[in-house]
């Protein structure tokens, strides 16, 4: 169990932004949007399209983030959902996280004037 736990984390940290998605869910295709809105170029993870896809929504699950998809890893680091990603968001702090990631290189936020 913690091998594939492992193996999620592993493949959370293959990319500056790393999205765990199904291809027929809408609120992974909302995250994708946001994401790209900011320029990211994210690694995606379409697990109905993996062969293992089931045994890694599993254990995406096991980590008690909620939902299995979207999942969002930036940096490396387990961000969560929809819900921990709209609330970075709102906050203002998930461009800052991006950018400190390298999700993103640079950010022109026009509501500073």
């Amino acid at each position: 169990m913690a091998k594939n736990t492992n193996t999620v984390m592993n493949l959370g940290d293959q990319g500056p932004l790393v999205i765990f998605s199904k291809s027929n869910c809408c609120m992974s295709d909302s995250m994708k949007i946001l994401f790209y809105g900011f320029g990211a170029n994210p690694t995606i993870y379409e697990l109905d399209q993996l062969q293992n896809g089931k045994q890694l929504e599993r254990k995406l699950v096991a980590l008690g983030r909620g939902p299995s998809v979207p999942m969002v890893f930036i940096g490396g680091e387990l961000v969560g959902g929809p819900n921990e990603v709209t609330s970075l968001h709102v906050r203002g702090d998930l461009v800052r996280k991006l950018l400190r990631a390298r999700a993103i290189h640079i950010w022109n936020d026009e509501r500073r004037g």
